[in-house]
């Protein structure tokens, strides 16, 4: 209520969340970022996972009428929030002289990155805090970026976040988020940072930002471009 987001609101962003994954999906997007998990079994051949499967499991039509999870008068469902996940992502990150040195051709450049913290029960609009501060470091403005990705732990902060620094939600979580996508514990912040690269160099952009909430007040943000 603080920042004025209704239900109403976070249910829309919900559905466009998961209509924005399926999407992606469809179109091989996470293709080039997904590695497909093998799972042995006692008997017969291992069961391969190479497709997310939450995307597919929501009914749409039903997300508006489900009850609130934290308070009976409050906002938040457990459609409109992010949902409970296995995960794991992985990045490798070098200087620009070892890359050479080893011959790797990197996939991005990081150009800046920031922290930043106010009041604990005001956690999730902290990436408003901690994005702008990174752009600062690293010389460059918000309209100086092509694509923006946030976590989506909750509906409320992609779209309080989005509000306060002047987003176009056209830019933001372009393949869905964490609504749609699941927020692993202690994996969410490379999971949106490999995203952001190949959703970059999917889309033929070169610049963009990452910026997620840590629960405690805190919250930490990078910029980043892409080498073409």
């Amino acid at each position: 209520t603080k920042h004025s987001v209704s239900r109403e609101e976070q249910d829309d962003f919900a559905i466009e969340s998961y209509r924005r994954s399926a999407q992606a999906w469809e179109d091989g997007a996470f293709d080039t970022e997904i590695v497909p998990v093998s799972i042995p079994q006692r008997k017969g051949d291992p069961i391969v996972v190479g497709v997310d499967e939450e995307f597919s499991n929501v009914k749409l039509e039903k997300i508006p009428h489900l009850r609130p999870v934290f308070d009976k008068e409050g906002t938040v469902t457990a459609a409109n929030a992010s949902t409970l996940n296995d995960g794991a992502s992985a990045l490798v990150l070098m200087s620009e002289e070892t890359a050479k040195a080893r011959g790797i051709t990197p996939l991005a450049r990081l150009l800046s990155n920031a922290d930043a913290a106010h009041a604990p029960e005001d956690f999730t609009t902290a990436p408003s805090k901690a994005l702008p501060k990174a752009l600062e470091r690293a010389g460059l403005s918000m309209a100086d970026m092509e694509l923006v990705e946030l976590n989506e732990a909750f509906a409320v902060v992609g779209l309080a976040n989005s509000k306060l620094m002047g987003l176009d939600a056209s830019i933001v979580n372009v393949h869905g988020g964490a609504v749609s996508l699941g927020h692993p514990l202690g994996s969410s912040g490379s999971r949106i940072v490999v995203t952001l690269i190949h959703a970059l160099k999917r889309h033929g952009k070169t610049r963009g930002a990452a910026g997620i909430c840590n629960g405690g007040g805190g919250a930490s943000a990078l910029v980043l471009e892409i080498l073409h």
